[in-house]
């Protein structure tokens, strides 16, 4: 495949998970890759990981903070010239019904998924405008951001403000041929799905039409098609992945 021959991204919170999934997916697709992680040693193993040679490589970034965040989009265009694709990835949860839920625990997730989108959409789109040959930025949003879950009231809206935030931006920067598009991913085979009780996996599975879980590949595979010229004409949309669970 060389849907994204030639081009370089930027995936936050890419050192594992579906974040490492997209970044695999995107070197197969032939893109240079930069994994950005707050755990600086886990990006730079996880680009050694993919040995991929000098097309990947790991930064340290705490996506809550615009210095960082800056810096990463800085480090990309020293290292490979400019940047055509970000991925706005990284994300945590601390889930808790709300009586119990502690205020920085949801200002905590607020300020990572939410505020880190902003955060990393607005540098690269100025990035991208100062280059002036488009780009492509995906959020990273949740079926959580569509339902609602319980427990997951800090979760639940900030996956529900990407999308919002990714409809804005999409009205926004498409006069400079940047398209902005968001995931929504269900119960994909991550850490996230392992934590959960073998009865709530129970109950959840039996609500997806396809009959399993999906698998991070299958998340990055989506991620790969919004990155390339196959959704030139897609920009402000959310894509589930989710089997059919919660139509």
């Amino acid at each position: 495949m060389t849907l994204l021959e030639g081009r370089i991204a930027v995936i936050t919170g890419g050192a594992q998970g579906l974040g490492y999934a997209i970044a695999k997916a995107f070197l197969a697709a032939g893109a240079s890759v930069v994994i950005g992680d707050i755990n600086g040693e886990a990006a730079l193993a996880a680009a050694e990981k993919l040995d991929a040679g000098d097309r990947a490589i790991g930064v340290a970034c705490d996506v809550t903070s615009e210095a960082d965040v800056d810096r990463l989009v800085a480090t990309t265009v020293e290292r490979f010239g400019r940047l055509d694709v970000m991925v706005n990835n990284a994300g945590i949860a601390r889930d808790a019904t709300m009586r119990k839920m502690t205020l920085p625990d949801f200002e905590l997730v607020i300020d990572i998924h939410l505020k880190g989108t902003w955060l990393g959409t607005r540098a690269a789109a100025s990035q991208m405008r100062a280059q002036g040959t488009g780009g492509v930025v995906i959020n990273m949003s949740s079926i959580s951001g569509k339902v609602g879950n319980a427990g997951q009231t800090n979760y639940s809206a900030a996956k529900a403000g990407i999308v919002g935030l990714t409809k804005a931006a999409g009205k926004e920067l498409g006069f400079a041929g940047i398209r902005v598009n968001a995931l929504q991913p269900g119960l994909i085979r991550t850490r996230m799905l392992d934590d959960l009780a073998d009865e709530v996996k129970a109950s959840r599975l039996a609500d997806i039409p396809l009959g399993r879980f999906g698998e991070p590949e299958e998340v990055a595979q989506v991620a790969v098609f919004l990155a390339s010229d196959m959704s030139s004409y897609l920009t402000g949309v959310t894509i589930e992945i989710a089997g059919g669970r919660n139509l």
